[in-house]
């Protein structure tokens, strides 16, 4: 397809030719992208047509290089982000009017588009000051830099992070138990460059002059070969050759199934039990975890009165006849403070006193201990307002979604439920599970399977749903961790510690699903260090930031 294009170049201008590779590239993104099946390794050639294309602009004579590449690479980013994640629109059109949800989706697809497009920019800058190769090493550092940043901000989305492409094909990457998803942005970075280079090396373009290394192309094409397949072949054997250790726990998985933009003129009485109909449906004696979904405690709930709640009383009541049953549920939760104790907390005039509100997780059991967990990854805009300061005036518009924009409080670090039994549990809520590095938290202070709870049902039925499930097998994998996930409408499923769903439900049903999963204490490597290689990005990004600013002003080639 690539030959396709160039072989254009007598029947075209330049300009058209590079916007075909552009769109091309554009096309293997999105084409590479979960939830398509088998598709996930074209992820390592789908930047080289833009590669190709940016080449060209660098080498030829035209005037104003540098914002020729940054025309040309944003439509492909912003067409990939938008391919990939239209279903934003999808919740936001069913809560606004459409001209207003195009202007809030603008966002996130605007923000990613930026930054994936300054990478390119900044690397043809210092293509202009530096060699090849450092210019390379430049655009590796400056990607991961973006995407440690996209998820660090004040409205992070780190959706599109490249090493996510690789959730639809779990078996290539169980190094992601050393590495995280980083390794896999790095794998997909450095794999396009050398097959840029191979490629440019096996065409002999006369326009384009390739790296000059020892024997030429072909130990290019036997660097870019490698390269491809050894990781493979190495996640393969991890695959094939990981044992769960035997620890087994019954787990039980709710998926009630309520329609969330009907949900809160129900009767929450009726929709606890209802959870409790569908857990009492399957569960056994030795049933240890019933989860519940997000919000699926849908009334806000004193967390201090919590005992004396009706909907506690109800769930204590069912668990009588499960000695060591616990139930971890998705609650709407809220606190008061005689004074305004965070930014956070909100007077209340009725009261006199100042109330904090939360996303939060509870744990009941069969005894007086209550454990809350508050919801820390607050979606922007529906239950934060990033940079609040500037966008204060769009609180009304993100408040139609259901939320509390700007008011929900947080706890600014993961923390672990624990049973009478001593088992382990991290309580990840819904747009939480897509954080490599905060659910290594969870497992890092003793969590030994991970209960994700989540309500897709705003999407519709859309891609955006089996993206969030499919995410989840990467952090099963980090993790070495099962993955308990309780979906509002679906998709809930079980997931063990290789990344395999062993179970799922139907979307836009009711059902309950139970397994006997293993349970794990020990700590893969990625747990115990994090993310290094989104940390080394982020220094190389600064280093590399400070030779452009140097040579601003320097205006003379370095390296």
């Amino acid at each position: 397809m690539l030959n396709r294009v160039i072989n254009k170049k007598n029947h075209s201008s330049p300009v058209k030719q590079n916007q075909l590779l552009a769109l091309l590239s554009a096309f293997i993104l999105w084409l590479a992208w979960p939830p398509t099946p088998l598709t996930s390794p074209i992820l390592l050639v789908a930047l080289v047509p833009l590669l190709l294309a940016v080449e060209h602009i660098i080498q030829s004579d035209q005037t104003k290089k540098g914002a020729k590449v940054f025309w040309l690479c944003a439509p492909v980013f912003f067409l990939w982000n938008a391919a990939c994640t239209y279903w934003i629109f999808n919740s936001l059109s069913s809560a606004m009017p459409v001209g207003i949800a195009v202007l809030v989706i603008l966002l996130p697809f605007g923000t990613a588009t930026l930054f994936m497009t300054s990478c390119f920019w900044l690397y043809y800058r210092l293509r202009r000051m530096t060699t090849r190769i450092w210019s390379y090493i430049g655009l590796t550092c400056f990607w991961i830099g973006y995407e440690f940043l996209y998820q660090s901000w004040d409205a992070p989305f780190p959706w599109m992070t490249l090493g996510n492409g690789f959730a639809q094909s779990h078996q290539l990457v169980q190094w992601y138990e050393y590495t995280g998803v980083y390794g896999g942005t790095l794998w997909v970075l450095i794999a396009n460059i050398l097959i840029f280079e191979t490629y440019k090396s096996l065409i002999s373009s006369k326009n384009i002059e390739p790296v000059k290394m020892e024997r030429g192309g072909v130990r290019l094409l036997y660097a870019s070969v490698l390269f491809v397949f050894i990781p493979m072949l190495i996640s393969l054997v991890l695959y094939f050759s990981h044992q769960e250790k035997s620890n087994p726990a019954n787990v039980v998985v709710v998926q009630p199934n309520v329609d969330p933009y009907m949900k809160y003129t129900l009767n929450p009485i009726v929709q606890i039990q209802n959870l409790i109909h569908l857990s009492d449906s399957i569960g056994q004696a030795n049933t240890e975890y019933f989860i519940w979904p997000e919000t699926a405690i849908p009334d806000f709930s004193n967390e201090d009165a919590i005992r004396s709640n009706i909907n506690y009383v109800a769930i204590r009541s069912f668990l009588n006849k499960y000695k060591n049953g616990n139930v971890v549920s998705g609650i709407e939760s809220y606190v008061l403070y005689d004074c305004a104790k965070t930014y956070t907390a909100r007077l209340d005039t009725i009261s006199g006193k100042y109330a904090d509100s939360f996303n939060a997780a509870i744990q009941i059991e069969n005894s007086a201990d209550v454990q809350f967990y508050h919801k820390s990854k607050l979606v922007p805009g529906v239950e934060t307002l990033p940079f609040a300061s500037v966008l204060g005036f769009l609180k009304p518009v993100f408040a139609k979604l259901g939320g509390a924009t700007g008011r929900y409080g947080k706890q600014e670090r993961a923390s672990v439920f624990y049973s009478q039994s001593g088992i382990g549990v991290a309580p990840v809520i819904c747009y939480e599970s897509i954080w490599g590095g905060y659910v290594a938290d969870y497992v890092k202070q003793g969590a030994q399977f991970i209960a994700i709870m989540t309500n897709d049902g705003w999407w519709g039925n859309t891609s955006g749903k089996n993206q969030h499930l499919e995410y989840a097998k990467l952090r099963a994998i980090e993790t070495r961790r099962w993955v308990a996930r309780s979906a509002n409408t679906g998709i809930s499923a079980f997931i063990n510690q290789r990344g395999d769903v062993v179970k799922q439900s139907q979307w836009w049903v009711s059902a309950a699903l139970k397994e006997d999963i293993n349970l794990n204490d020990q700590l893969t490597f990625y747990v115990q260090h994090g993310d290094y290689i989104a940390y080394a990005g982020w220094f190389g990004c600064g280093l590399f930031g400070m030779i452009l600013f140097i040579g601003v002003f320097r205006r003379k080639e370095v390296f």
